[in-house]
C-alpha cells in the first residue's frame, strides 16, 4: 500500500457548497482527504465554536473521508510581518484561533503563510517579525499538538530552502516545520531540490502544476498539466521518508466541477498511489 494519501483542498471545490456536501463529493471523487480552510466568516471561522468544529469532524467521520490538516488565507491580509503592531497581534490572534480549530477538527497542522516582504516591510524586518510571531506561537502548537507548517508562497519571502530550514532549526520546535507546496516552487526553483534540503520538516504537502512558459499566476494549473517534475517530487518525498497528505489546491473544473475533482484524483493516485 502506498505510504500517501491524496486530498482536495476545499477551495477547488464550488463555493456554493456546503460542508456535507463537500465531504460527501471529496469521497465519491476518490480522495483520501478533505482539507477545509479557516476564513474570516463562514463555517470555519475564529467565531466558530469548538462544539460547531467538532460536529464536522463527526460529520466526516460518518462520511470516511479524513481531515487532512487546516488551511487559510487569512495570513495575506492580516500578516505576522505587517507595519502596523495592532496587525501583528491580530495576526497573532488568528493563528491561536486556527490551533483552537484545528485541535477541535482533529487535525494536528494548519497551514500558515509566514509573512510578506512589501515596499514598507523589508526583507530583514519580515525575518525577524515571522521569527518572532512563531516564537511566540509554538507553545500554544506544543500544548495542543497541532504543528504550525509554514507555506512557501509568491510572497518574495524566504526564497531558499536553506533560509527555510535554517529558520525551523532555530525555531527548535517539533510543532514548528513546513507545509511543502511543490507548484509554487516553480517560479524559483526545483521542487526535488527542497524536499531533499527540508527533509523530515515537511509536515504536509501541497501540489498544484504550472506552466513555465506562462510564468506569472496565471500559469497554475490542475496536476499533469505543467512543467511539476511529478515523479521526481514523488521520488524525493520518498527518500526524505515523508508518510502523509498530498493535497492538491487548484482550481479545478468550472464545468462539471464533479468530472474535475475525479480527474484531479486520477491524476494523484496515478502519481502516488500506482
Amino acid at each position: 500500500m502506498s505510504a500517501f494519501k491524496i486530498g482536495i483542498n476545499r477551495w477547488t471545490l464550488p463555493a456554493n457548497w456546503d460542508v456535507k456536501t463537500c465531504l460527501r463529493v471529496a469521497k465519491e471523487s476518490g480522495f483520501d482527504a478533505i482539507e477545509f480552510n479557516m476564513d474570516f466568516e463562514g463555517a470555519l471561522s475564529p467565531a466558530t465554536s469548538d462544539a460547531d468544529a467538532q460536529q464536522i469532524r463527526r460529520d466526516a467521520d460518518a462520511m470516511g473521508v479524513a481531515l487532512s490538516s487546516l488551511s487559510t488565507g487569512v495570513y495575506w491580509q492580516k500578516p505576522f510581518t505587517h507595519p502596523d503592531p495592532q496587525v501583528r497581534a491580530e495576526s497573532l490572534e488568528l493563528c491561536r484561533q486556527q490551533l483552537r480549530l484545528a485541535q477541535a477538527l482533529g487535525v494536528d497542522a494548519i497551514l500558515v503563510v509566514p509573512g510578506v516582504v512589501a515596499p514598507d516591510v523589508p526583507y530583514d524586518v519580515a525575518y525577524e517579525r515571522a521569527r518572532d510571531a512563531l516564537q511566540q506561537l509554538a507553545p500554544e502548537a506544543e500544548r495542543r499538538k497541532v504543528a504550525i507548517a509554514i507555506e512557501n508562497v509568491w510572497n518574495r519571502f524566504l526564497l531558499s530552502p536553506l533560509e527555510v530550514r535554517d529558520l525551523i532549526d532555530r525555531l527548535g520546535s517539533p510543532y514548528v516545520g513546513v507545509y511543502f507546496d511543490a507548484g509554487n516552487i516553480l517560479a524559483y526553483g526545483y521542487p526535488q531540490h527542497w524536499i531533499a534540503i527540508l527533509g523530515a520538516r515537511i509536515k504536509r504537502v501541497h501540489v498544484k502544476d504550472f506552466r513555465g512558459d506562462i510564468g506569472n499566476i496565471q500559469g497554475f494549473a490542475n496536476p499533469l498539466q505543467g512543467d511539476v517534475p511529478w515523479l521526481a517530487v514523488r521520488s524525493a518525498l520518498e527518500s526524505v521518508g515523508y508518510r502523509g497528505y498530498i493535497t492538491a489546491e487548484v482550481g479545478g473544473y468550472r464545468l462539471f466541477p464533479e468530472l474535475g475533482l475525479r480527474h484531479i484524483a486520477d491524476a494523484l493516485r496515478a502519481v502516488f498511489q500506482s
